[in-house]
């Protein structure tokens, strides 16, 4: 018989522990993504990389390091099993996961991006701080897949928006506090997180696609071999000019709705995880002696 010992009440669940395979391949690829970001500003003027037919190639090899990094949860899945540890990426894991990616996928195109209206954030960020950061980022990049298949937003910047959102709920589930801070104070830490990660979602972002968009006014426009601090003055201006008007709103959006839903959505999310127990290990009663057959008795003719 088994039997699966809940988590303490005064204790958050962790629906994804980072096993050391985890952590290594969320190390991989949060430092190649920073690369892919970051390296037009440090592109010669005669290097020839910085032009948008090189981001297909960044498309192929950023997806599958994406993917690497659930592969190494469900390989340290099974070695904690294996030793009799918590699991990590189990059934039950995995279900919650279908379940917030797909409300995710299907709250972004409430907003569609009009305005920088997107509600999803706040799902996310609520979702990394309650189930913790290897469940917040592969939650935030399979979120950002699927929304863009629903909404036809497949293309070379898809990849880019996966490691954006995993790395906005990630950050949530690194916030202190996780086991102890509880009320208003989570509620406003988490909203100032919420609405500091959106803007930096649209800074990132930009910083993706700033380098390949062409014919734009010089004072504003990327120019590779030229000085960093020039180009990232140019970066600012491009910032101040063009999305500060979609980051902005995503911000209040995303605070306005922590501070409103936030509480309910929290103790939702923190008894779902405390039914499930996802970090408890499971146990196995030893087997008692058999008790024995009872004799059949036979009965005697004539009586």
């Amino acid at each position: 018989m088994t039997r699966t010992l809940p988590a303490p009440p005064d204790r958050q669940a962790r629906a994804v522990r980072l096993g050391p395979r985890a952590v290594a391949a969320l190390v991989l690829i949060s430092a190649i993504g920073v690369m892919a970001f970051g390296w037009p500003l440090l592109a010669g003027s005669a290097s020839g990389l910085a032009h948008s037919k090189d981001a297909p190639w960044l498309f192929a090899a950023l997806l599958p390091l994406l993917l690497a990094v659930v592969v190494a949860t469900i390989a340290d899945t099974s070695a904690s099993s294996a030793t009799g540890g918590a699991p990590g990426l189990d059934a039950k894991a995995i279900a919650m996961l279908g379940v917030l990616a797909a409300a995710g996928a299907a709250m972004r195109p409430l907003g569609a991006g009009t305005a920088g209206i997107e509600p999803m954030f706040f799902l996310m960020v609520l979702s990394g701080r309650v189930l913790g950061p290897g469940f917040g980022f592969v939650l935030g990049s399979v979120s950002m897949f699927a929304s863009a298949l629903l909404t036809g937003g497949v293309g070379p910047w898809l990849p880019f928006q996966m490691l954006s959102m995993g790395w906005v709920a990630m950050g949530a589930g690194l916030l202190p506090g996780p086991d102890r801070l509880r009320g208003r104070r989570e509620i406003v830490m988490i909203a100032v997180y919420g609405g500091v990660s959106a803007v930096l979602y649209g800074l990132v972002m930009n910083l993706q696609g700033w380098p390949y968009i062409g014919g734009l006014a010089t004072g504003v426009s990327f120019v590779p071999g030229d000085p960093l601090p020039e180009n990232l003055a140019r970066f600012v201006a491009y910032c101040l000019a063009t999305s500060l008007g979609w980051d902005l709103p995503r911000a209040a959006v995303t605070v306005l709705l922590t501070l409103t839903l936030g509480p309910t959505l929290l103790k939702a999310l923190r008894r779902a995880t405390r039914r499930a127990a996802f970090d408890a290990p499971a146990t196995f009663d030893r087997p008692g002696p058999t008790p024995p057959k009872p004799e059949r008795q036979r009965g005697v003719k004539g009586l």
